[in-house]
């Protein structure tokens, strides 16, 4: 199982991002999967979670970003997306993709099996 993470990079406050998280090796269509993200210095914290749900997806975010950014899935790619937008320079941070083996997500990370490597996210004042 592989989680391959893309869309880091450096931007401007209030810019905008997407990263990227593709999955091999392993179907995750009805599993959750989440983004977390740990800033220089500090543990690593929740931003979003995904479930897919029988009567859709079932989204949940961090107090942090809510409003700003947007987690969604396309399981036909076995990827998800953090669509990230109004970037504050305290979203600077490596940001992780994350799955379970559970159709249920979790805020805690601990509770999540398969982790991306990270991509760095620099958000300049």
């Amino acid at each position: 199982v592989q989680l391959v993470e893309s869309g880091g990079g450096l931007v401007q406050a209030g810019g905008s991002l997407r990263l990227s998280c593709a999955a091999s090796g392993h179907t995750f269509s009805r599993y959750a999967s989440g983004w977390f993200r740990q800033a220089p210095g500090k543990e690593r914290e929740f931003v979003a979670a995904i479930a897919i749900t029988w009567s859709g997806a079932d989204t949940y975010y961090a107090d942090s970003v809510k409003g700003r950014f947007t987690i969604s899935r396309d399981n036909a790619k076995n990827t998800v997306y953090l669509q990230m937008n109004s970037l504050k320079p305290e979203d600077t941070a490596v940001y992780y993709c994350a799955w379970r083996g559970s159709y249920y997500y979790d805020i805690r990370s601990t509770e999540y099996d398969y982790w991306g490597q990270g991509t760095l996210v620099t958000v300049s004042s």
